[in-house]
């Protein structure tokens, strides 16, 4: 934390500091003294805290935040910043919204707050196609029935990791077509989910042993190419009981349960239309392979 001002703001960054500073004093004024164990005191002209209540109760200089609720432009720290959300009661949106509002990168939330809402399974199952949730770190959260139909080794051999799937099973026997196009694009999504998590276990281990068991991927991650999910027209799979089946790939942001989003395969013409139509009405058909994606 400085007291240095930055240089002149931007009309971009002056709209978002006109923002954080009516933001800032909107959640300081709905807190009363007593909410946070301090008396209310005698002729008080603020319906919540005074900004030097505030200042004290999050261990920040007055005058600090005395410019940041005025939209002054000030440098701010992440945890500085997060000491000002926990005294004003912020909750997880509310906290986003005033680290996007102060220009701070947000910290990403830890794996067990993906908690998905019961309604995201239905909306699965309401989908005709295949479709998956997704986290950034490409964990399936949940599916549908088509999409366990099409792959059902992958959903029980238990490891529910699609970079797990794709670049540790052989590609002899991995039912993906198009990885020359598909696994770069995978590589670079992830990369660009991976800057928010460079001190978790769970993702740096994941990288360790991705680049110890697989070349392919170890050339690709040193290629340190991102990307942000697009739609893609032809992702390409082949299904042993009818051939080949070319889907469009959809991502959807699932907006209630941070970095998670759903994937919807369509099929991209009228045979594979056909040919997915077909293995949904006789699952039975659908050999099942040592390994599928």
């Amino acid at each position: 934390m400085t007291m240095t001002e930055d240089s002149a703001p931007t009309g971009e960054a002056s709209g978002r500091r006109t923002e954080l500073a009516a933001f800032l004093r909107s959640r300081r004024e709905r807190i009363t003294p007593a909410d946070v164990g301090m008396p209310p005191g005698i002729r008080r002209r603020t319906p919540g805290l005074r900004r030097e209540e505030v200042a004290q109760l999050a261990g920040v200089g007055i005058t600090w935040y005395t410019w940041l609720e005025q939209g002054r432009p000030i440098n701010v720290s992440v945890q500085v910043l997060d000491s000002v959300a926990r005294t004003l009661r912020l909750d997880a949106t509310e906290r986003g919204h005033l680290h996007r509002l102060a220009g701070v990168p947000e910290i990403a939330p830890a794996d067990g707050d993906q908690i998905l809402e019961p309604e995201i399974q239905q909306i699965l199952d309401s989908i005709p196609v295949p479709a998956v949730v997704f986290n950034t770190r490409y964990d399936v959260l949940a599916w549908n029935r088509p999409y366990q139909l099409m792959w059902p080794r992958f959903i029980e051999r238990g490891e529910l990791n699609l970079l797990c799937e794709v670049f540790l099973v052989p590609p002899c026997c991995n039912t993906m077509e198009n990885r020359e196009s598909e696994l770069p694009a995978l590589v670079a999504t992830f990369r660009a989910a991976y800057a928010r998590h460079l001190k978790e276990p769970a993702w740096t281990d994941l990288v360790r042993r991705l680049s110890a068991a697989s070349p392919e991927f170890a050339v690709l991650w040193a290629a340190q190419d991102v990307a942000l999910p697009v739609t893609r027209e032809f992702r390409v799979y082949a299904n042993p009981a009818v051939g080949q089946v070319v889907y469009r790939c959809t991502t959807l942001a699932v907006t209630a349960t941070p970095e998670t989003y759903i994937n919807v395969y369509t099929p991209a013409d009228d045979v594979s239309r056909e040919r997915v139509e077909w293995l949904l009405a006789h699952p039975d058909a659908i050999p099942a392979p040592s390994h599928t994606h």
